[in-house]
């Protein structure tokens, strides 16, 4: 049973592998960054899957692990670089609008991921409130707000 979930790990991380990349591309915003996030997330999966009871739960559990890595990473950084003479606020008319992912990193994390499961991923909401552990109506609202938010930044200010 545990060598069929380790073999079955295997198959999905290679079927899905630049479906896991974009995603943590998303978040990091560069080629290296996102396949060591990927990379990383491999490690975790094979090394923990013999603990995973459901194979069934598997897909969402490795894409939850990339999520993860990919937040690890930006946290990782943000204590690496962050000194509070150097720290520069963003202002809302300084993101690229020919640059989805820029738009995208305004949005908290968790509403960032929604964002990306359902329009570049294209998972239905169900399978993303699986993931990120949250009811079907969380996600619906967040991702509505999220939109919201991206709309807001995308309309040209009136003068």
């Amino acid at each position: 049973m545990k060598q069929k979930i380790e073999e079955e790990a295997e198959r999905i991380l290679l079927k899905n592998y630049e479906s896991y990349y974009r995603l943590a591309y998303s978040y990091v915003k560069n080629e290296q960054d996102a396949l060591d996030i990927v990379q990383e997330s491999a490690y975790r999966v094979i090394k923990e899957c013999r603990k995973l009871k459901e194979e069934t739960y598997l897909s969402t559990w490795i894409h939850r692990i990339v999520i993860n890595a990919s937040i690890d990473f930006l946290r990782k950084q943000k204590k690496e670089s962050v000194s509070f003479d150097e720290v520069e606020i963003p202002h809302e008319d300084s993101y690229k609008e020919d640059d989805p992912l820029e738009l995208l990193s305004s949005l908290e994390e968790k509403d960032r991921t929604i964002v990306i499961l359902k329009y570049m991923e294209e998972w239905k909401l169900e399978e993303i409130a699986e993931i990120l552990e949250m009811n079907v109506s969380t996600v619906k609202a967040r991702l509505y707000r999220a939109l919201k938010k991206l709309k807001i930044l995308l309309e040209p200010e009136v003068t």
